[in-house]
């Protein structure tokens, strides 16, 4: 069924339909390598929750992984990275990202919430959909969709 189609179906009991939903976003983080495409990826989410302007790096966080999949690596990076904000009640705005074959590195530096940091829209994970890590003419992007 495409995103705009609408369906019902009708029963003894009442009925049930579909609707078109375009609650989730999509972002996009690009830069010269592959480590600078995945923490602007990670800053795009993050700009969701928070302006990142206001956050302050005061606290440091870190990650890492194994995958060898680079597409799978972009969606483990930032599930990881945004639970590891969340458990600790923190906010990041600022993203290193290394990586040696398969193993991946990441830390994000901001700060707790608090009283003065504006909240966007909360970000529940990254997805799968429209997943893409490509390199086109020396500049690297990595996409997918983030569930609000």
């Amino acid at each position: 069924m495409s995103a705009n189609a609408v369906s019902t179906a009708r029963g003894e009991s009442g009925s049930f339909t579909y609707f078109a939903h375009d609650a989730d976003i999509g972002i996009v983080g690009r830069g010269p390598a592959i480590e600078s495409a995945f923490e602007q990826a990670a800053r795009a989410m993050f700009a969701i929750m928070a302006s990142l302007e206001q956050v302050r790096p005061v606290e440091a966080i870190e990650v890492a992984f194994d995958e060898a999949d680079v597409e799978l690596a972009l969606v483990t990076w930032l599930n990881l990275i945004l639970a590891e904000t969340r458990s600790r009640g923190m906010v990041a705005a600022a993203f290193q990202v290394s990586q040696q074959g398969s193993r991946w590195l990441g830390r994000g530096s901001g700060e707790r919430w608090r009283a003065g940091l504006d909240r966007g829209v909360e970000v529940k994970g990254a997805t799968l959909t429209m997943l893409s890590v490509s390199e086109r003419d020396g500049v690297w992007e990595a996409r997918c969709v983030v569930d609000v």
